[in-house]
């Protein structure tokens, strides 16, 4: 079922332009900015404009959205790191989510080990 936050996050903040970010990249479906608190040299979220709370919250409505998001994370991913980058989204709690609204992290510039967390 598709539901938008119940209160304005920082991101909804950003997208009004609120809230000033970054920016790497902007269209009428999404905005990709450098994380404020980077956990790698190349930190980026890419964030859709419509506020979807989170992976838990979509519905077929959202298919056309998501894949723009991945395109979108990919061509920047590659841009911004060569040599290779992750891509990570976090829903809920205990999967580290932290804002209530979807959200893509472009990790980089650094080797990522694994297993994540």
């Amino acid at each position: 079922m598709s539901e938008a936050p119940k209160q304005p996050t920082i991101f909804a903040r950003i997208v009004r332009g609120e809230v000033p970010c970054n920016k790497v990249f902007e269209d009428d479906v999404c905005l990709a900015f450098h994380d404020v608190t980077p956990a790698a040299p190349v930190h980026v979220l890419v964030i859709p404009k419509e506020p979807v709370e989170s992976l838990g919250h979509i519905d077929g409505s959202h298919e056309a959205m998501l894949g723009h998001l991945l395109r979108k994370a990919g061509e920047i991913g590659q841009q911004l790191c060569p040599d290779g980058f992750r891509v990570v989204a976090n829903a809920g709690g205990d999967g580290g989510q932290t804002v209530a609204h979807l959200h893509l992290h472009i990790l980089g510039g650094r080797p990522m080990g694994w297993p994540p967390g």
